[in-house]
């Protein structure tokens, strides 16, 4: 019983880390979101709140002036801050389907690197003249990584658990 709730603790660490990390990326997000803002214009982030105390038919005019340069960073740190999110909520809903759990994984890896690789083939300009950019997206991608690595011992964890839970309920048997 010792060994389990050992087990147990550890999973919490674990999950715990992953929330961390989460954290980490959220903050990386708000610096890439204040680095684009004040290389544009400062203007931006105070016509916001203001359209929010307005009726909705300013905000159409606040939109088309902005179309220039913010719908592509705000796309991307969206899609940014969806997929830690979705790595997150991964192996929680797949506490079911433990064989899916790195499959999955792999696949949202994947679509991350073809996202990436589209960015750059897009916005291939903006890497150019803000290099700081891209270095943030890399150091983004190494943390989902690192979040990949965490689900993967958190799989084996439980792995580990189940195997334990099997091996201790045979012991107490020959026990008695």
């Amino acid at each position: 019983m010792l060994l389990l709730l050992l087990l147990l603790l550890l999973l919490l660490l674990l999950l715990l880390l992953l929330l961390l990390l989460l954290l980490l990326l959220l903050l990386l997000l708000l610096l890439l979101l204040l680095l684009t803002t004040t290389t544009t214009t400062t203007t931006t982030t105070t016509t916001t709140t203001t359209t929010t105390t307005t009726t909705s038919t300013t905000t159409t005019t606040t939109t088309t002036t902005t179309t220039t340069t913010t719908p592509p960073r705000l796309l991307l740190l969206l899609l940014l801050l969806l997929l830690p999110l979705l790595l997150l909520l991964l192996p929680l809903l797949l506490l079911l389907l433990l064989l899916l759990l790195p499959l999955l994984l792999l696949l949202l890896l994947l679509l991350l690197l073809l996202l990436l690789l589209l960015l750059l083939y897009y916005y291939y300009y903006y890497f150019y003249y803000y290099y700081y950019y891209l270095l943030l997206l890399l150091l983004l991608l190494l943390l989902l990584l690192l979040l990949l690595l965490l689900q993967l011992l958190l799989l084996l964890l439980l792995l580990l658990l189940l195997l334990l839970l099997h091996h201790h309920h045979h012991h107490h048997h020959h026990s008695q």
